[in-house]
């Protein structure tokens, strides 16, 4: 079994936003859960890497919240940041079509698929499970994520500064409950993925559209 203490510890500020939740016998048990399931058998991101989305980004520099649904489940893929993969490795088909989408909607060619600056932008790149067992999407569902990336979601949308939810896909979009409309900007659309992103991704110009609402905000907009 991993020791729990090979899990990091949660970014400080991400303890002081998320402390009333932290203390509860669900986030415990979480922890647990998630040490057994890495002691069992080869998951991902490694077990360094869980929590790397809330330590590029801290709460109070959060400007959008792109929800993805779990880590990549294929080798070498997984970072800790939702839709992003290393530098090295062959681009995943959502992640190119997320660049597809970019470069119709603003003539951005980027061929970085480290999302790593993004994150220090202020987008929060937020997978609503942090960790996957390898080959198995969707497996650590049930660890009990749900409720520690929900509590999220919801602080967030308590914080009363304006913020960008992008919702892509069913999954993403079951999260609309957890959000303030009349305070936060939401936005949705078809997920990247082949299987759906000519049902509404491409074409949405998402890219912009982020930009236009922050630069109303009187927020910088996103280097894309």
């Amino acid at each position: 079994m991993l020791s729990l203490h090979m899990i990091k510890e949660l970014p400080t500020p991400w303890q002081s936003f998320l402390q009333e939740y932290l203390q509860t016998s669900e986030f415990l048990q979480l922890q647990k859960s998630i040490a057994q399931a890495y002691g069992a058998e080869l998951c991902y991101p490694t077990p360094d890497n869980i929590y790397r989305a809330l330590e590029l980004t801290a709460p109070q520099e959060v400007k959008v919240i792109i929800l993805g649904q779990d880590p990549y489940h294929t080798p070498q893929h997984a970072t800790g940041l939702a839709f992003s993969a290393p530098q090295d490795t062959k681009i995943p088909p959502s992640l190119r079509n997320i660049f597809k989408e970019l470069h119709n909607d603003l003539g951005v060619q980027r061929t970085q698929t480290d999302l790593t600056d993004w994150a220090q932008q202020g987008i929060l790149l937020l997978n609503t499970s942090l960790s996957v067992a390898a080959g198995k999407a969707a497996s650590h569902k049930s660890l009990g994520w749900a409720g520690f990336t929900n509590h999220i979601i919801q602080e967030l949308s308590r914080d009363h500064r304006p913020k960008i939810f992008v919702l892509w896909g069913k999954h993403a979009q079951s999260k609309l409950p957890l959000i303030d409309q009349s305070t936060h900007i939401v936005f949705q659309s078809a997920h990247p993925s082949p299987l759906s992103a000519h049902q509404g991704f491409f074409g949405s110009q998402i890219f912009s559209r982020i930009n236009t609402q922050l630069s109303e905000l009187e927020q910088k907009p996103i280097h894309w």
